[in-house]
C-alpha cells in the first residue's frame, strides 16, 4: 500500500483513539473508498489492546449483506496477520433455536443488521439484545464483572431509532462512521479524512463532470478508456454503471438503453441489469452474457460484476447501490434517476472512486496512475460541498494562459533495487532473539504488516527461514533505519520528473482545483485564482500561510511580480498550490515515500519561479507544535529542497515564521543560504 495512504489512514485512527477518553460521541468523516473498514477494525484493535472490558457493537445498515461484508472484512483482516485483538461475531437471524436467537458473550466484536432489532422483530420483541447487553453489562441476576460497550454506527446518516433507545442505558461511547454524516443530528466530524487529500494520496479517484452529454456521448468515452486500461495493461477492466429511475420511467429508460447498446461500436459490450430488493439481485434481471454470467444463478452475480477482470463492462441498476457493494474496477457514473438528493448523489458517486490498484500503485507508470486515478460522473451536476470550494484558474480551460506562463519542473524517487538496499547480514548489532522469553510470532509478523514497502520487499527477498524470519522481526526498527538512511542519498534516487520518452515534464497549477474552509481567510481578486461563485475569498490551511500569502502579493506594489493580461485584466502570476489536481510535487524518503506539495508558486517580472513551502513553530489551535519532532520534519524538507534545487532550475523557501519574525531559507543550484524577508525582497530587483 502507498505509505501516503497508510500515513492518511494511521493518523486518522490516531485522532480518533485520542478522543475516546474525552468524548461520549465522536464523529469520522471519510470519503467512500478510503478504507473505512480497515480504519474501523483498527481503531478497535487499538482500544482492544489496552482496554480489554471493552465490547463493541458494529451496527450495519438494514442490509444483512453489508453486516456480513464487514464482519467477513474483520476475519480476513485477522486471517492476514492483522487486527489480533479481535474476535468477531455476526448476529444473524440464522442464530435462532427453537424460535428464539441467542447471542454468545465470549465475543468482543458483534457486527449486528440495523433492522435485526426492530419493532416485531425476534431480537427486539424477545428481549434477547436486551438480555446480551445486560450480562456484558453485569446488570441483572447473574453477578459479574460488567464491560463496557461502545457502539460503533457505520453509515451514520441513516437512523438507528431502535437501538438509539439504548444508549443512555447501555452504551459507554458511540462513535459515528459515514462519508455523509447527518448534520442535523449533531454529527459534525471530530475527525475528517478530507477529499482533498485522500485524492492527493491516491486512496480515491479524483472525478471528471459532465452534466450535460447523453448516454451515447458517455458510451463512446468508455470505449475509449476500455481501450486505453487496455493498452497500459492495468489488469483491471473498467466499468461503467447507468443508475436508472426506481419506478414508473425504469422500463422505458432500460428498453431505451438496450436499443442503445445494438448500436455499432457498443454491440461488443457486455451489460447487467441487476434488481436489487433486500441485498439480493431478483427475478428480473437481465444480462447479454450468455456464456458467462447468463449460466450463472441471480445470487452470484453481483460477485462476477464485482471481480476486477470480469468480462460485465456496464452495470446498469434500478435500486440506490449507496452502501455495502464495493467494485473497485467501476470508474464511470451515468445517472439517468434524479434522486434530489445531494447526499444520495455522493454516495452513489463514491461507487466509482475506489482505487483498483492501491496495493501497488507505485509499480505502475505515471500514464498509467492518471488513468486509474480518475472517475468519470455524467448526470450529476458538480457542487461546491460544504467541505469544499472549488477554485478555477483564470483564462481558457484550453490553451491556458497562466499555465503556458508557469511551467515547474519536479523531481521524483527512482525505483530502490528491491533487497539491495542494504545488506542485512553485514548490518552490526542486531538484536538476538531472547529464549527465555522469545516475542510472540503474531506480533513480530503483525509488525510487518505495519512497516513500509521497502522492508516488507527486504523481508521477501532475505527470510527464506524460520531463523531469519526472527532475525529479520526483531530487527525491524533497526532496518528501517538503516534502509530510510541509503534511501535519502537524493545523489542517487532523486531524478527530474519525465514522461515514457525521456522528455521533462512540466507542471503547472491545474485548471480546476479546491480547498477546504477554513477560519484563515481573505480576499484575493487579483492572482492567478478565481472563485466558481461570485466571492473573492479564499481559505488557507494556517495563520503563517495567510500572513505570507500578503507579503507575496504587497511585492507587487514594487512590480516584483509577472502579470498576464486576462480579458482585460491583469492577473498576478502568484497562486496556492491547492492540493486537488496538482502535479507540483516532489517526492522523498522518510520511513516510506511522500509527497512534498510546496504551498505558493510565484514568477517574477525576470521570469524565475519561486517556489515557497511555508512553517511556523508557534502556537497554533492550543498545540504546541514548537517540538523536536516538528523540527526534524521541517529539516527533511529543508535537505529535500537543497537536493531538488540541484536538479531543476528554479528557487525553493522554506520560510519559517517564530514569534513575529520570519526567517527564510532560500535553496538554489544545491546551495542553501538563510535569508532576512527585506534581503529576500532585495533579491528579486
Amino acid at each position: 500500500m502507498l505509505d501516503e495512504v497508510k500515513n492518511l489512514q494511521n493518523n486518522a485512527v490516531s485522532e480518533l483513539v485520542t478522543l475516546v477518553d474525552s468524548k461520549n460521541e465522536i464523529t469520522f468523516k471519510a470519503p467512500t473508498g478510503s478504507g473505512k473498514t480497515h480504519m474501523m477494525a483498527d481503531f478497535m484493535d487499538r482500544i482492544l489492546s489496552v482496554k480489554s472490558d471493552v465490547v463493541f457493537i458494529v451496527s450495519s445498515l438494514s442490509k444483512a449483506e453489508l453486516a456480513k461484508q464487514n464482519y467477513d472484512a474483520f476475519v480476513q483482516y485477522i486471517e492476514d496477520g492483522k487486527f489480533s485483538n479481535l474476535n468477531p461475531y455476526l448476529i444473524t437471524s440464522d442464530n435462532a433455536t427453537e424460535g428464539s436467537l441467542f447471542i454468545p458473550t465470549d465475543y468482543n466484536v458483534y457486527v449486528l443488521p440495523r433492522d435485526l432489532y426492530k419493532d416485531k422483530s425476534k431480537l427486539k420483541d424477545d428481549a434477547t439484545l436486551l438480555k446480551f447487553l445486560n450480562e456484558i453489562k453485569g446488570l441483572g441476576a447473574v453477578s459479574r464483572a460488567g464491560k463496557d460497550i461502545y457502539v460503533i454506527k457505520d453509515e451514520c446518516h441513516i437512523a438507528t431509532t431502535n437501538l438509539d433507545e439504548l444508549q443512555k442505558t447501555f452504551f459507554s461511547k458511540v462513535i459515528n462512521f459515514s462519508a455523509t454524516p447527518k448534520l442535523s443530528r449533531g454529527q459534525y466530524p471530530d475527525v475528517e479524512i478530507k477529499e482533498s487529500d485522500a485524492v492527493a494520496a491516491h486512496l480515491i479517484k479524483k472525478v471528471e463532470y459532465n452534466d450535460t452529454g447523453t448516454l451515447e456521448d458517455a458510451l463512446k468515452k468508455f470505449v475509449t478508456i476500455k481501450k486505453a486500461y487496455l493498452e497500459k495493461s492495468v489488469n483491471v477492466n473498467p466499468c461503467m454503471i447507468i443508475q436508472i429511475s426506481n419506478k414508473d420511467k425504469a422500463d422505458e429508460e432500460v428498453a431505451k438503453i438496450k436499443t442503445l447498446f445494438n448500436q455499432e461500436g457498443f454491440s461488443s459490450l457486455k451489460w447487467m441489469l441487476i434488481l436489487d430488493k433486500n441485498g439480493g439481485t431478483t427475478k428480473g434481471s437481465d444480462t447479454n452474457d450468455i456464456i458467462g454470467a447468463k449460466k450463472q444463478p441471480l445470487n452470484k452475480w453481483k460477485e462476477i460484476a464485482k471481480r476486477d477482470q470480469s468480462t460485465i463492462d456496464i452495470i446498469i441498476f434500478k435500486m440506490v447501490i449507496t452502501e455495502g457493494w464495493d467494485i473497485r474496477r467501476a470508474c464511470m457514473l451515468y445517472q439517468i434517476r434524479d434522486s434530489k438528493s445531494k447526499q444520495l448523489d455522493e454516495q452513489v458517486i463514491g461507487r466509482v472512486r475506489r482505487n483498483p490498484r492501491l496495493l501497488d500503485f507505485e509499480k505502475l507508470d505515471k500514464e498509467a496512475q492518471d488513468l486509474i486515478s480518475t472517475a468519470y460522473v455524467w448526470g450529476v451536476k458538480e457542487q461546491s460541498k460544504e467541505s469544499t470550494q472549488l477554485t478555477i484558474l483564470f483564462g481558457n480551460e484550453i490553451d491556458n494562459e497562466i499555465q503556458k506562463e508557469v511551467k515547474i519542473q519536479t523531481t521524483r524517487l527512482k525505483a530502490f533495487e528491491t533487497a539491495k538496499t542494504i545488506d542485512i547480514d553485514k548490518m552490526k548489532n542486531l538484536m538476538p532473539i531472547d529464549n527465555l522469553t522469545p516475542p510472540s510470532i503474531f506480533n513480530l509478523y503483525h509488525s510487518l504488516q505495519k512497516t513500509t514497502n521497502e522492508v516488507r520487499e527486504h523481508y521477501e527477498s532475505y527470510v527464506d527461514s524460520y531463523d531469519k524470519f526472527f532475525v529479520f522481526t526483531n530487527n525491524i526498527d533497526a532496518i528501517k533505519k538503516e534502509i530510510n538512511k541509503t534511501c535519502c542519498d537524493y545523489d542517487t534516487y532523486m531524478e527530474v520528473t519525465t514522461d515514457e520518452s525521456g522528455k521533462v515534464c512540466e507542471a503547472s497549477f491545474p485548471y480546476k482545483s479546491s480547498y477546504s474552509p477554513t477560519k484563515e481567510n481573505r480576499n484575493i481578486d487579483d492572482w492567478v485564482w478565481k472563485r466558481d461563485v461570485d466571492d473573492d475569498e479564499f481559505c488557507f490551511d494556517s495563520d503563517s500561510e495567510k500572513e505570507w500569502a500578503k507579503k507575496l502579493l504587497d511585492l507587487q506594489k514594487k512590480g516584483f511580480i509577472k502579470t498576464v493580461s486576462i480579458n482585460n485584466e491583469d492577473i498576478l502570476l502568484v497562486g496556492k498550490n491547492f492540493l486537488e489536481n496538482s502535479e507540483i510535487k516532489y517526492e522523498y524518503y522518510n520511513a516510506g515515500r511522500h509527497f512534498s506539495y510546496p504551498d505558493f508558486v510565484m514568477k517574477d517580472h525576470n521570469d524565475r519561479i519561486h517556489i515557497f513551502e511555508v512553517k511556523s513553530v508557534n502556537v497554533s489551535g492550543g498545540l504546541n507544535i514548537d517540538n523536536e519532532e516538528y523540527k526534524k520534519k521541517v529539516m527533511i524538507l529543508k535537505d529535500l529542497y537543497i537536493a531538488v534545487s540541484k536538479n531543476t532550475p528554479h528557487y525553493y523557501y522554506l520560510p519559517i515564521k517564530k514569534d513575529n519574525m520570519w526567517t527564510i531559507w532560500r535553496m538554489k543550484d544545491g546551495a542553501c543560504e538563510n535569508l532576512s524577508f527585506d534581503d529576500f525582497v532585495k533579491s528579486l530587483k
